[in-house]
């Protein structure tokens, strides 16, 4: 399983997308309580529940993590996971994930500064006030110390999205053959 972990706007869901059209990773859909923005899809890019739904899910143990970020839920199915996915986690989810995955995930973390990060966030229509809000929260959640293992330190300030997803998939699979030899 590939593992990214990043703030908001570092790249993430781009290069997973690139990842999932171009190398045939297929997308981990986790579920959220998070309002669904115009162009998603239920099942698709999330699995959107009620905050109810959400808990009920998590009381059954139907959770390999879960984790509250910008007052929604997130969380990790245990059903959704594979070798072949693609997963975008917080580090607390990182560092669950490998906790009870430990190598049979590859974690890397995407880092974008502050300015490239909002100025992403407003080229895709976000507020604002959001804007700041997630730049706040993120310097406190998003720092790489937080993070238990990193395998991958990814700079996604000024490298193409597709240069990204190139280095990300050529990073994974010399990393995959390390542990098979």
């Amino acid at each position: 399983m590939l593992v990214m972990v990043g703030a908001s706007a570092s790249g993430k869901t781009e290069i997973a997308k690139i990842l999932i059209n171009q190398y045939h990773f297929k997308k981990m859909v986790t579920f959220t309580t998070r309002p669904i923005r115009p162009d998603e899809k239920d099942g698709v890019d999330y699995y959107f529940l009620t905050p109810q739904e959400f808990q009920l899910k998590k009381a059954r143990g139907e959770f390999i993590e879960t984790v509250e970020y910008a007052n929604h839920f997130y969380g990790t199915s245990f059903n959704e996971a594979a070798s072949d996915r693609v997963l975008i986690v917080d580090p607390n989810g990182a560092n669950v994930l490998f906790e009870k995955l430990n190598s049979r995930a590859v974690f890397f973390y995407l880092e974008a500064s502050e300015e490239v990060r909002s100025k992403r966030m407003e080229l895709r229509g976000d507020h604002l006030r959001d804007i700041k809000e997630r730049i706040k929260k993120d310097r406190e959640v998003f720092k790489k110390e937080a993070l238990n293992h990193i395998d991958y330190h990814i700079d996604t300030n000024v490298k193409s999205l597709l240069a990204l997803s190139e280095e990300i998939f050529s990073c994974y699979i010399n990393h995959i053959e390390k542990t098979i030899t």
